[in-house]
């Protein structure tokens, strides 16, 4: 029985061959193979001598296909074109998927990053791009599928979905907590950690010292820092009071880096935390990742109740 494989002509000379008829010029075509002409042109005469007949007419300055170089085009081409667009299809397959979500630096460090391990383990073929900005980004012009936003309901685009709401509270480490939350004057013998941003409701010292009936109260001192993340570390060693916000801390909560003071109902802000997207159909990758997002807010809000500490009106409203 004979083996039709070995009939087959070299197949990098019949890719050779289909190059210099699609573009009648073995110069181009050499370029496009990254080839030199010489071994172009020595792949056509390997195809040729298989063949036993020219596919080739040679002209001074152009050549031309002979009756059975074009009737090797017309077979050879498309079967290429197919072999191409089945191999560029399977090398995709095992590249990761990349997901690009933009969030404030405090939301970055404090929320995304702490859980975005489970995700990598459970989707390794996702490749997940962070952003962290100070400013809004356009997610069209940066080519970004997802962003998760501290803004008041007015000011999110239709379909954004609601994660969170805004609770304030002071926070210390345990160390600290047990004397400053004392009674209300105690927690004036301490520092109180302040965030320099632009004014945010509640994350000020002087709305809450206000609130609670000391609006000239004079602390022991005051430590100003202009990245939240920061202020919460300082807190957790122990340096001072910090204004936390509940949702963004609530793994130091639950393991006691951080101790709040018991909710008297005040501290909750209309500002809340939104999940936006701006395309209409997500890519599959871009939809799990929002789904698996969403699933860490409802586990994080179901969390939060249980320690007795809500999130002022709840939490995912479209």
């Amino acid at each position: 029985m004979s083996n039709q494989l070995l009939n087959l002509p070299p197949l990098d000379a019949i890719r050779g061959f289909v190059a210099v008829a699609r573009r009648m010029s073995i110069t181009l075509a050499a370029k496009d193979l990254c080839l030199t002409q010489s071994a172009v042109s020595r792949q056509i005469q390997s195809l040729e001598s298989h063949l036993g007949t020219p596919l080739l007419i040679r002209k001074h300055r152009a050549i031309a296909l002979t009756a059975e170089g074009k009737q090797l085009l017309q077979l050879a081409s498309p079967w290429l074109d197919r072999l191409s667009e089945y191999s560029k299809s399977l090398q995709q397959r095992g590249r990761l998927r990349r997901v690009t979500i933009t969030a404030s630096v405090s939301v970055t460090s404090l929320w995304i990053l702490p859980r975005l391990g489970a995700f990598q383990d459970a989707h390794p073929n996702i490749d997940v791009r962070v952003l962290a900005h100070t400013r809004v980004l356009n997610l069209k012009q940066e080519n970004i599928d997802l962003a998760i936003r501290y803004a008041r309901e007015g000011d999110v685009p239709p379909g954004a979905v609601r994660l969170f709401g805004e609770k304030v509270l002071p926070m210390a480490s345990k160390k600290v907590a047990e004397r400053a939350f004392k009674n209300p004057d105690a927690l004036l013998n301490e520092v109180l950690l302040e965030f320099e941003e632009i004014p945010r409701p509640w994350l000020r010292w002087s709305d809450w010292l206000t609130v609670i009936g000391l609006p000239d109260a004079k602390p022991k001192a005051y430590l100003h820092l202009n990245q939240y993340d920061q202020v919460i570390q300082a807190a957790i060693e122990g340096h001072g009071v910090v204004l936390g916000r509940v949702a963004l801390v609530l793994p130091m909560l639950k393991d006691g880096r951080l101790v709040a003071l018991a909710d008297n109902g005040f501290g909750n802000s209309d500002y809340a935390y939104w999940l936006i997207d701006e395309s209409l159909s997500l890519r599959n990758e871009v939809q799990e990742f929002r789904n698996w997002i969403i699933q860490e807010v409802q586990l994080g809000a179901g969390e939060l109740e249980a320690m007795g500490t809500l999130l002022g009106s709840g939490c995912l409203s479209a």
